[in-house]
């Protein structure tokens, strides 16, 4: 067998992407393992150490933090769709995952020179908040580009497994993120004079890079490139992403999907922000307790994800992902509801166990719905849905908790804004009702 990749994967006339051999194992496994490294920046950064610190240290608003994860959402749902459509027409995915991954370190590893600038508290935070802006762009904007390698990875029949083992592989990053960390957090270590939750920021920047190597060095873009490049307009960021969704109406079930993951996403990616915020403000978790919690909510997760992938590939990633969002309703009403620290880790065990299948169906649902060569793309209009999802999520949160606190009290607005993202889930489950299987385009592909 050739070592050229482009000699295993062929475009058949409809469009659907036909792997006539597996990528090499180490190629399969590197690809696989980026989700390992960029878990370790969303676990570190986006959800836990820097989300806490920057909000119960540092003083910044609940507000504050919503508006700068909104605001770097906002850039992903215009610029996404736009990548994305030129990733298509170029045929070209690895290097849009390699230099956006880059900047994220970058960014990431700014956020250490930043936090002992000798500058007034709101404009340290507005710099603060700016870089992790800047990281988490780029961390999104890398995703859908990473999710449309996938089919050119396996055949179809093991996409479901390829993307679960992405999976539990990013869910192991994150404890491994933390675990490593944990010394700085709570033991009293330092790393270049910080020790506490600051001194995570650059470890993590360096830990996201060296996990992303393999990557960068064994997988490759399947297909040729295309021969002429293609024209990139500053006035395509809109009237591609209108086309798309015009181009959307012609696979069944693509529409009711892609308001399916806003509204799954919305409550996803707030509890993902906020859990930690929630645990250490309404739960009385000590400093640096936070970390062992999610350590022992990510353990099932990987589990969990790896295990939607076996049964996406037996009876279909819409059955499974319809039972995930079952699981997460219940899930998230018990943690709103919680009396105590046990029942709230308990709530929080099946919330892990289910946590990581969402990823793992919902990049083969999408494959189902949508011709392979136009995967980027479509990948580019989830991340759009899930964007948008991020911008109102955040918002929405801060609103219940900073302009419900004075009138009820902290703890029961914190627990009101959790319950709220019970009906993002209920929205989804309704909506994915009607969104076949298998969904083929009603009209022949666009040349």
């Amino acid at each position: 067998m050739t070592s050229d990749p482009t000699h295993r994967v062929r475009i058949a006339p409809d469009g659907e992407l036909i792997v006539l051999a597996r990528a090499p194992g180490i190629e399969r496994w590197s690809w696989a393992l980026y989700d390992f490294a960029n878990t370790i920046f969303s676990m570190n950064i986006a959800t836990l150490y820097f989300a806490v610190w920057i909000v119960t240290e540092r003083g910044a608003s609940n507000t504050a933090f919503s508006l700068a994860t909104s605001l770097s959402s906002a850039v992903v749902l215009v610029a996404a769709p736009f990548f994305g459509a030129i990733s298509d027409a170029r045929r070209r995915r690895k290097p849009w995952v390699v230099w956006l991954t880059l900047a994220c370190v970058a960014a990431t590893a700014l956020l250490h020179p930043l936090a002992r600038l000798p500058l007034p508290r709101a404009t340290l935070i507005f710099l603060l908040l700016a870089a992790f802006a800047v990281a988490n762009t780029a961390y999104q904007l890398a995703l859908p580009f990473y999710n449309a390698m996938l089919p050119e990875l396996v055949p179809e029949s093991e996409r479901g497994r390829l993307s679960g083992l992405g999976t539990a592989l990013g869910y192991v990053g994150s404890i491994v993120g933390v675990l490593v960390m944990l010394p700085l957090v709570q033991g009293g270590w330092e790393f270049l004079g910080r020790s506490g939750r600051e001194a995570v920021f650059l470890p993590t920047a360096l830990l996201f890079l060296v996990f992303s190597l393999p990557f960068f060095l064994f997988c490759h873009d399947a297909l040729p490139a295309a021969r002429a490049k293609a024209a990139v307009r500053l006035r395509d960021v809109f009237t591609g992403t209108r086309q798309a969704f015009r181009d959307a109406r012609r696979y069944p079930g693509l529409l009711r999907f892609l308001l399916a993951s806003y509204c799954y996403q919305d409550a996803l990616g707030t509890a993902i922000a906020f859990m930690a915020i929630f645990a250490v403000s309404v739960l009385g978790l000590p400093p640096g307790g936070e970390a062992t919690l999610f350590v022992a909510l990510t353990v099932p997760a990987v589990i969990g994800s790896f295990s939607a992938g076996l049964v996406s590939d037996r009876v279909g990633p819409r059955r499974t992902l319809f039972g995930i969002l079952v699981a997460w309703t219940v899930g998230l009403l018990a943690v709103a509801l919680s009396p105590s620290l046990p029942v709230f880790w308990a709530s929080g065990a099946l919330l892990g166990f289910v946590f990581g299948g969402i990823w793992t169906t919902e990049r083969p649902l999408l494959l189902t719905l949508v011709p392979d060569s136009e995967a980027g793309r479509f990948f580019g209009l989830l991340a759009l849905s899930g964007r948008a999802a991020a911008i109102a999520g955040p918002l929405l949160w801060a609103l219940l908790v900073d302009g419900l606190s004075s009138r009820i009290g902290k703890e029961t607005a914190y627990r009101i804004a959790i319950g709220s993202l019970a009906l993002f889930m209920v929205a989804a489950i309704l909506l994915l009702r009607g969104v076949p299987e298998r969904g083929l385009p009603s009209t022949p592909a666009r040349k």
